[in-house]
């Protein structure tokens, strides 16, 4: 019999590829939205890839409310609860996006557990495995946690999270497994232009909006790559009770922006090539979130290691000038 997964946030650019993923392997998927109203649209994004047919059925829920949980879950062998509060990025409360994350993650794993499934795969972050101080050249594994306390609020909800579904787990989890995967920066192509987090980087830099270029860098994991992941998770043995930090190459702002420009032809007109000097990101930190959330990363080449999760489920990531250009050109398309 062919085994049913439930993934949440089928509207979210993650959760598309991770739906598609599952339905190219032969699974049947039941994704969450807050609006069956968007039905229609989660298919055709889908349908991009491969053809959902009637192996994807749709169940509306919110992580913001108890009711439809357990009508989701039920009957699903396994849970991939991808959905996250993104936030605008300009959040004062500190707390912003915590309790709908927390209280939201809870809410899923309460249903899991009561449904018996086997195992649930919560999407964490690498934001919750940085350390507080970083050097010009460090490294983090699986063994950091991020200071919630010294966190944007985006990083502080994801970070938060995933310390509330281990502790709950460890609890009242039972037979029911679960494992984290902490994605880096998320790029590569786009199925719609819903939830797309930040992907939105890529579409300032080639739409002329970023005129300058920060002397910052991102580590980068294609969302073809964390899609298959995010499966791999789900089935080795390995993983449960693991976290894995799912990530690929290191490239800074500068390269990714030559590599635009040097790959796009005429359509990377706009991409800008001059660098923003470290003086007005330290002075416009003082009045710009944006600028404030870069400050403390001008010039560091923080990585984060993926040996363990090369080892548990045989992660492999393509090169990240192949994500950024191919994320580049499907913006180009669906715009």
């Amino acid at each position: 019999m062919t085994e049913t997964v439930l993934v949440t946030g089928g509207t979210g650019y993650v959760g598309g590829w991770v739906i598609a993923e599952l339905l190219k392997r032969g699974y049947n998927v039941r994704t969450t939205i807050r609006n069956l109203a968007k039905e229609g649209a989660v298919r055709a994004a889908v349908g991009k890839e491969v053809d959902p047919g009637n192996r994807l059925a749709f169940a509306a829920a919110d992580l913001g409310a108890d009711t439809g949980w357990d009508a989701a879950i039920t009957g699903c062998a396994y849970v991939l609860h991808v959905a996250s509060p993104l936030g605008g990025g300009g959040e004062k409360d500190p707390d912003a996006l915590v309790k709908p994350a927390r209280e939201g993650t809870l809410r899923v794993l309460r249903a899991a557990v009561k449904a018996g499934v086997k195992r649930v795969v919560l999407t964490s972050s690498c934001g919750a495995a940085t350390p507080v101080t970083m050097g010009a050249a460090t490294i983090s594994d699986e063994e950091t946690w991020s200071d919630p306390g010294k966190q944007d609020p985006y990083r502080r909800s994801k970070t938060l999270a995933e310390r509330a579904a281990w502790e709950f787990m460890k609890a009242e989890g039972g037979a029911t497994e679960l494992t984290t995967v902490l994605p880096s920066g998320v790029f590569g192509p786009v199925l719609s232009q819903d939830g797309l987090g930040s992907v939105q980087f890529i579409q300032r830099i080639i739409d002329g909006r970023l005129p300058r270029i920060p002397n910052v860098g991102l580590s980068i994991i294609d969302v073809r790559d964390l899609a298959i992941a995010h499966i791999d998770a789900m089935t080795a043995p390995g993983a449960a009770g693991q976290r894995l930090i799912i990530n690929g190459d290191f490239m800074w702002m500068k390269d990714i922006a030559a590599t635009l420009k040097a790959k796009l032809g005429a359509q990377g007109n706009k991409v800008p090539t001059k660098p923003l000097p470290d003086f007005v990101v330290n002075i416009g930190a003082n009045f710009s979130s944006a600028l404030n959330t870069l400050k403390p990363l001008l010039r560091r080449s923080h990585r984060f290691s993926s040996d363990k999760a090369r080892r548990i489920i045989g992660l492999k990531t393509r090169p990240a000038t192949e994500t950024v250009v191919d994320c580049a050109r499907s913006l180009l398309k669906t715009a």
